[in-house]
């Protein structure tokens, strides 16, 4: 059994929805894993982690707009030390999560053919996020 573990820096350039499964694979080598899992556990609390499709850049603009609807941003809220987007950031990271779990096979992400991994980012002024890669397997 193998365990490697990397950790990634990533910033968005703004509020919004990215695909970083390129990144991803880029960061930590899979390719002698036949059968493993790869974890991504995201480091803070005002971003997350979703698959999602990959392909048309206007599921990424309909994400935003449905979560950013969903739960607007609001001076209203008791939590909002850091401005109206504050305690919002924190119920999706909350909503969407911030660890995945994806299946290797022949070293290669088992993700469906129209599956990238998302870093969703909610606040208004991103801040780098860290985001932590355990690869295990034989």
């Amino acid at each position: 059994m193998h365990f490697i573990q990397e950790i990634i820096t990533i910033k968005a350039p703004k509020r919004g929805f990215y695909l970083i499964t390129d990144k991803i694979i880029e960061a930590i080598d899979i390719s002698k894993i036949k059968t493993g899992m790869l974890n991504l556990f995201l480091k803070h609390t005002s971003a997350s982690l979703t698959i999602n499709e990959n392909f048309s850049y206007d599921v990424r603009v309909d994400l935003e707009d449905i979560s950013s609807s969903l739960v607007p941003d609001s001076s209203s809220y008791a939590h909002a030390l850091e401005g109206d987007d504050d305690m919002p950031a924190h119920f999706k990271s909350s909503m969407f999560g911030v660890s995945l779990n994806i299946p290797v096979k022949e070293g290669r992400l088992e993700l469906g053919t129209w599956q990238g991994i998302y870093l969703n980012e909610h606040r208004n002024h991103p801040t780098p996020r860290e985001i932590v890669l355990t690869l295990w397997g034989k």
